[in-house]
Formats: C-alpha cells, sequence, structure tokens
C-alpha cells in the first residue's frame, strides 16, 4: 500500500496548477470567457468545458454529414473536387 501512495502523491498536481489549468480553461470558453474570474467556479468552468467539448464534436459530425454529402453530389474528377480534397488534406 505504501508503494501505491508513494506513486499517487508523486503524481499529484498542487493546488496552485490546478488553478492555472482551470484559469486557462476559462480563457478558451467562450460562455464564461468574458465573465469575471470570481463569479465563475472550477466545477462550473469543467462543466462548460465538458458541454464544449461535446457541441464541437456534435459541430465535427455535423460538418463531416455536409462534406459527405457535397462529395457525393460532385464529380470527383471536377474542380471543385479537387479544391475541396486539398482543403481536407
Amino acid at each position: 500500500m505504501s508503494s501505491r501512495r508513494s506513486r499517487q502523491s508523486g503524481s499529484r498536481i498542487s493546488d496552485d496548477q490546478i488553478i492555472e489549468l482551470v484559469s486557462k480553461l476559462r480563457q478558451l470558453l467562450p460562455e464564461i470567457r468574458d465573465r469575471r474570474p470570481e463569479k465563475v467556479s472550477a466545477s462550473k468552468v469543467l462543466q462548460e468545458t465538458c458541454n464544449y467539448i461535446r457541441s464541437l464534436h456534435r459541430e465535427v459530425d455535423d460538418l463531416s454529414e455536409r462534406l459527405s454529402q457535397l462529395l457525393s453530389t460532385i464529380d470527383a474528377d471536377s474542380a471543385e473536387a479537387a479544391i475541396i480534397r486539398s482543403l481536407i488534406m
């Protein structure tokens, strides 16, 4: 048990590091970026981060579907298809 405890304490993150990471996340989130920092708790930042990641996943899925539909409607040898291929490579 003591070896497990020492491994955990060696990989523990300090409170200051957590505060810094939460602050960095806060800056990346459009929903809370412009609010005063003291008005948004760390748990709210983490919740909003999860929500934002989910919304980004949905957006990627939607864009992928739209791209697939677009590619299925154009000639594979057309200039439009070449442009799309160059953008996604």
